[in-house]
């Protein structure tokens, strides 16, 4: 999620093939992981890309981030030089070809970071205070952050990765912790819900007793009411066998 952008903006890929000149098609750098700016996350014809063609997309990456593994080391740090009518290492690539603005390199060994930036043509070892960069071209930042996350479904890893900041130097959600906020979300939207029935069934209830209450109440009355009759009746009925008038008496 970039900053000030949306999604038919920008395009990220992961281990995916840049082709960068148009003479030698077959020639590409696979980057660990790269950013295009200006480019739809989908192609033109609608569809995931399975390769990312530099001369069909009219736009080179901005950022490129290469996780240094021992067999890739030197190629990573442009201490390598291309064999004769072989494809130039990657360093000529991102730096002279493609001109990448900025290179970004992580020793996952050593957490070592090491951001390089394009000045003049050539690439400029950037400082790095508390191992962050901002980049604003992008109002975004990189660096190191320290913590746990889940690689695939069920691995869960403790160490230094590398993470997006923003300008207030606030570490950016990533898509495991945004879904596990949305489903937070849900799950207290549906506590809420719940909690809201059970208030309402709890009303209703209380709204049924108390009616019911009522309902007793009256029936209470009209007994009493009943039996005051039939006692005033039984006294009539003793008075008049006594030869006595009732109604006079109990005028």
């Amino acid at each position: 999620r970039l900053q000030g952008y949306t999604e038919d903006e920008y395009f990220t890929a992961s281990d995916l093939n840049v082709y960068y000149d148009p003479d030698n098609r077959l020639w590409h750098k696979r980057p660990d992981w790269f950013l295009a700016v200006g480019v739809p996350f989908l192609s033109a014809g609608g569809d995931m890309r399975l390769s990312y063609v530099t001369w069909q997309e009219a736009v080179n990456p901005f950022v490129v981030v290469e996780l240094i593994s021992p067999g890739t080391e030197a190629e990573d740090l442009g201490e390598t030089t291309a064999e004769p009518e072989a494809p130039p290492p990657k360093w000529v690539v991102y730096e002279q070809i493609l001109q990448v603005p900025y290179y970004v390199v992580f020793n996952r060994y050593t957490d070592e970071l090491r951001v390089f930036k394009l000045a003049a043509g050539h690439y400029q070892e950037q400082s790095l205070p508390d191992n962050r960069l901002w980049i604003p071209e992008l109002d975004i930042g990189l660096g190191l952050w320290y913590g746990t996350y889940a690689e695939g479904t069920h691995r869960q890893t403790e160490r230094q990765w590398l993470r997006w900041y923003d300008a207030d130097g606030q570490w950016l959600m990533t898509d495991a912790e945004l879904a596990r906020q949305r489903t937070e979300a849900e799950r207290q939207r549906a506590e809420a819900e719940r909690q809201r029935a059970e208030a309402e069934r709890q009303r209703a209830e209380a709204e049924r007793q108390r009616a019911e209450a009522e309902q007793q109440k009256a029936l209470a009355e009209q007994r009493r009411a009943n039996d005051a009759e039939v006692q005033l009746a039984t006294l009539k009925a003793k008075l008049r066998a006594q030869g006595i008038d009732p109604n006079g008496l109990l005028e």
